[in-house]
């Protein structure tokens, strides 16, 4: 039906199922979604409004609204271990303002980690609106790339935050959840972690669960959790009233019950044990990345990784700025991004680093051996950027692995060329 009723759209969804399936996602924020979270995308829920929760809906016709939002609610329960769960933000970005916004009056103080180290742009970058509404502090990580947690009780009694945030956009390492919440506690502050990029890593149990150390986490539902597009607020039960009425009518109108009904499946497939295989393998394939990129002379921001990404300093490395390495990887068919470093001296749009991910490749099947290819080939192109044989042989090898791994969530992938 798009195919004819518009050659433009559907040639441009083509493309991009080409691109995909032929080319190594390695943004860690991206991932592939299964086929039956893209069905669910794509049914007659996008037609209903449902203005309201469960049983309190605005509009009549919720018979079938209300069974797909209690069955993501109740997943998303027994995934997270949480006493409150909100499903309707639409994003990862709304998720944390509807938080801020139902425990915070405009002017509060919160703590958050700044973003050269690590930290998102919800949590107190200058350029946001959570930045012009509330009173954000950022802490930093110590020389050795850890946080060190005496420094930031220290900051926490000076500041006397109204909220400690945790979580990051673009951090390595395994954050201590009981030691937040702790100073959180001494200083009589909120705590609230964002869990957007690790989401899938904690229901998966290949690493610690924060949800029952925090009074509020958010998170969105893609990335490592393969879910749509979306975002989640989780609360303990005395913040739950005031956590919904922030999401609707505070912040929402109606939510989107096609991607709510695309998370109750998502959900539903990250309660089934493969998904917890999944996730220890991308920690696996991540471990390896790091000390393959390592060997060949990488210098890895935070000393390396505990989760799904690594932060590398190319321009330190190889004399190579993120936007070229982005630009030269692109050109062989990975896909990363460009990422500042740690009090990075270079511009956002041209920094020093490189972010990198294996989210995306380990939905598609790959291992440890295929990560030792694939950090050999941004070896030999980021340390001769300039030698087009070398990006021609870098490009027939990852062309090979996207053959032997097509990528999921759509039919006959492997036939697209």
């Amino acid at each position: 039906m798009l195919k004819s009723s518009d050659p433009q759209v559907y040639g441009a969804v083509k493309n991009e199922e080409r691109r995909q399936q032929n080319g190594l996602e390695m943004i860690a924020s991206e991932n592939y979604v299964s086929e039956a979270v893209l069905e669910a995308l794509g049914t007659v829920f996008t037609n209903k409004y449902s203005e309201g929760y469960p049983g309190k809906r605005y509009y009549g016709g919720q018979d079938f609204t209300d069974v797909v939002e209690t069955l993501a609610i109740e997943r998303a329960k027994k995934l997270f271990g949480a006493e409150h769960v909100n499903v309707q933000p639409h994003s990862g970005a709304p998720a944390n303002m509807i938080a801020y916004s139902a425990v915070l009056e405009p002017g509060d103080k919160v703590l958050g980690m700044d973003l050269s180290h690590g930290g998102h742009l919800t949590h107190g970058h200058p350029v946001t609106l959570s930045a012009q509404v509330y009173n954000f502090v950022r802490y930093k990580t110590d020389k050795t790339g850890k946080i060190d947690y005496q420094a930031l009780e220290k900051m926490a009694i000076k500041e006397k935050p109204k909220m400690i945030l945790a979580g990051f956009s673009a951090y390595t390492r395994q954050l201590d959840y009981e030691k937040f919440a702790e100073i959180a506690k001494k200083v009589g502050a909120i705590s609230m972690i964002d869990i957007a990029h690790i989401a899938g890593l904690i229901a998966g149990k290949a690493i610690p669960n924060p949800t029952p150390h925090f009074d509020i986490v958010t998170t969105t539902t893609h990335k490592t959790l393969r879910g749509p597009r979306g975002g989640m607020v989780m609360c303990k039960e005395k913040y739950a009233k005031a956590i919904d009425k922030a999401t609707f009518p505070g912040f929402q109108g109606g939510p989107h019950m096609n991607n709510v009904a695309a998370k109750a499946v998502a959900f539903g497939e990250a309660l089934r044990p493969e998904f917890k295989e999944y996730a220890k393998q991308v920690i696996r394939n991540a471990k390896i990345l790091e000390r393959e990129l390592a060997s060949h002379g990488f210098k890895l921001m935070f000393g390396g990784t505990d989760n799904h990404m690594v932060l590398v300093d190319v321009y330190g490395s190889k004399g190579v700025t993120g936007k070229e390495a982005e630009e030269a990887l692109d050109k062989i068919g990975i896909t990363i991004n460009k990422n500042v470093i740690p009090d990075d001296p270079r511009s956002p749009l041209d920094p020093s680093g490189v972010r990198i991910g294996v989210p995306a490749i380990t939905t598609r099947g790959m291992k440890e051996d295929e990560v030792r290819i694939i950090a050999k080939q941004i070896n030999l192109v980021l340390s001769d950027i300039k030698n087009e044989k070398v990006y021609s042989s870098a490009k027939e090898a990852i062309t090979t692995l996207c053959e032997e791994y097509p990528m999921p969530g759509i039919k006959e992938a492997a036939s697209v060329k």
